[in-house]
């Protein structure tokens, strides 16, 4: 489960629309749409200070809220959410129903163990990263924090799989047809090669195309 418990208290806006959003932003509140389920979609206003704290979580997005109103409490999980391009202050939340054993696409990120006492980076390899996160069909009401891959046995040139991974309970990866790869020990030779070849075209791409004609004699 997510160790962050983000909540929104809400209340029902009146007015809908453009004027209704407008209106909302100008009394310090941020307009949203809660939706799913067999309800309507119903038009809500959300305290800016709890938005800007549920995006600082870093968990936004990959997490479920408790929506409350009223007393009453509803389980929801952020489906999107419009900043403004200037302030970067949030104009617009998009909020969805959902039960706790109800199976939704989330995506989260991969936290990694043993770097310290890794062979392979003890020897010069370096963590290759190939997903810095994993997109899961979980529980809403099991959704991790994040996904931990140990590190601390291999070697270069040995690598992670999703495989490896422990997923909680009743979770899978949304990918089903292949045991992807999640990180890489890479050699250290490989990757100065590759630092030099880049370096090289980047030389290359200095040089003039054009040939300099050869001063004529007098």
């Amino acid at each position: 489960m997510s160790k962050t418990q983000i909540v929104f208290n809400v209340e029902v806006r009146a007015r809908v629309g453009t004027g209704g959003a407008r209106e909302a932003r100008k009394n310090g509140l941020v307009p949203g749409v809660l939706y799913g389920g067999d309800i309507a979609p119903v038009a809500i206003s959300l305290k800016k200070n709890e938005v800007i704290k549920a995006i600082e979580t870093g968990q936004f997005l990959n997490s479920t809220a408790t929506l409350v109103h009223k007393g009453e409490r509803q389980l929801v999980i952020p489906q999107g959410i419009q900043m403004h391009p200037v302030s970067d202050q949030p104009m617009h939340v998009d909020l969805r129903r959902v039960k706790l054993d109800q199976i939704i696409k989330v995506e989260v990120p991969v936290h990694f163990k043993g770097l310290e006492v890794s062979p392979g980076l003890k020897k010069g390899g370096t963590l290759n990263v190939v997903r810095h996160s994993v997109e899961l069909n979980v529980p809403a009401g099991n959704i991790p924090e994040a996904l931990e891959a140990d590190v601390s046995a291999l070697e270069i040139g040995d690598n992670v799989k999703i495989s490896s991974i422990t997923l909680p309970e009743g979770a899978e990866p949304a990918i089903t047809d292949r045991d992807f790869t999640i990180a890489t020990i890479a050699g250290r030779g490989g990757k100065a090669q590759a630092e030099d070849a880049a370096e090289d075209a980047a030389g290359a791409a200095e040089v003039p195309a054009t040939k300099v004609a050869a001063p004529k004699k007098d």
